[in-house]
């Protein structure tokens, strides 16, 4: 079972799970999409999907269910991936891991003016204080949002930072998903 803290909320426990779940992969992963439903839900319509999914008849009747979805493509941009998902009405939220390189506050400064997203990713992969992450964001429809964020050179559950606004643009783009 997971180490996930059971006081915490649905959702974070929610992301928490789907970090699990996608460092038990390793790194190097492409992005992953999970629609999460609410559990207790899950199992009254759909039984056989539950037990598929070893939802068995626990107590908790508050939990959300990740489940992953078709592959993200990787030759489009994540934003306009994003901008093309309709969740059906059953689908209470939905949750995106991705690995990002991302630099300290103190390099920021140092980004040169006027590159290309090309030349700037290559300047952030060649920066010596770089770092890799993986950030695993959700959002509900009703507006509530959390993330964990996983860096690669601290790779342990005890090293995951979690927060709602941790990667706002991201939880942004989950969001509208959900706008008619």
């Amino acid at each position: 079972m997971s180490n996930t803290p059971m006081a915490a909320s649905p959702l974070t426990r929610a992301v928490l799970e789907i970090d699990e779940y996608v460092s038990g992969l390793g790194w190097d992963q492409p992005a992953r999409l999970f629609a999460l439903v609410d559990t207790a839900r899950l199992r009254a319509e759909q039984p056989s999907l539950a037990d598929r999914l070893g939802l068995g008849d626990e107590s908790e009747s508050s939990g959300l269910t990740p489940i992953e979805q078709d592959e993200v493509p990787t030759g489009k941009p994540l934003d306009e991936f994003l901008a093309t998902i309709a969740w059906p009405d059953a689908v209470v939220g939905c949750a995106l891991a991705v690995e990002r390189l991302m630099l300290p506050p103190s390099a920021e400064a140092q980004v040169p003016q006027g590159l290309d997203e090309a030349a700037l990713t290559k300047w952030v992969a060649d920066h010596p204080d770089r770092q890799e992450v993986r950030m695993t964001v959700a959002v509900l429809r009703d507006g509530a949002r959390e993330s964990a964020l996983r860096l690669r050179e601290k790779d342990s559950p005890t090293e995951v930072l979690t927060g709602s606004d941790l990667v706002p643009g991201l939880a942004e783009a989950l969001a509208a998903t959900f706008e008619e």
